[in-house]
């Protein structure tokens, strides 16, 4: 019988267990001999003073403290080889396990992508988007021809129109002469050249004529 099948009392005729218990046997007996290294150190220690008590007062007792002492170490040593063997084997049972649940959450998932696209025609995906371009084809030129001004008047030459245009200049101009008046030697007037006359002495022609005419009345009285 193996020491692991001693360790964890497995028999030929016993179903596996899982990963998980397996996993969780390992801690238990890796706890279980951590307790018994911290026992063997001790007693290491023990054994070791009892050999440095009795070197020269009792040699036979401090040789048997020494011997004690050396068993002990080599069964320390053991555990230590038997821990190491225990943690990797837990750390690869714990990646197994850890690559399992990856593995069954990536093959439900594949399963759910599946399920989704059961009710999906790659061509008929095709088909439906060549249309949804061609459709929005039909909007952006629906939307050029409405953005565009309406073409009236398209048959129109540009010369004759250019013609015109040279014409009502002309008349404008012939406008501006005709308000300037004949051209004499004194240098015209404008406008802005005349005094200001203010608002308050301007009387109509009518109304100065009566003042006149009632100022010679008052004269004339006055020389009689």
């Amino acid at each position: 019988m193996s020491t692991f099948t001693k360790i964890f009392g497995f028999k030929k005729d016993e179903k596996a267990i899982t990963s998980g218990e397996a996993i969780q046997k390992l801690r238990e007996t890796e706890e279980m001999l951590m307790k018994k290294q911290d026992f063997l150190e001790k007693k290491i220690e023990a054994e070791l003073g009892i050999a440095r008590k009795n070197g020269t007062k009792n040699k036979r007792v401090a040789l048997s403290a020494l011997k004690r002492k050396k068993r002990y170490e080599k069964q320390l040593q053991q555990i230590d080889g038997t821990l190491s063997t225990i943690e990797m084997q837990r750390e690869a049972l714990e990646s197994a396990n850890t690559n399992t649940a990856v593995l069954n959450t990536m093959s439900e998932a594949a399963k759910a992508l599946k399920a989704a696209h059961q009710h999906m025609d790659v061509d008929k995906v095709h088909d439906m988007m060549d249309d949804i371009a061609e459709q929005q084809e039909v909007a952006r030129e629906i939307s050029d021809a409405i953005s565009n001004p309406l073409a009236f008047g398209q048959d129109v030459d540009d010369d004759e129109l250019e013609k015109e245009l040279e014409e009502l200049e002309q008349q404008a101009l012939d406008e501006e002469l005709l308000k300037v008046g004949p051209v004499t030697n004194d240098l015209p007037v404008t406008p802005e050249q005349l005094p200001n006359v203010p608002a308050g002495s301007r009387q109509p022609a009518r109304r100065v004529q009566e003042e006149d005419d009632e100022d010679m009345k008052e004269l004339a009285a006055w020389a009689s």
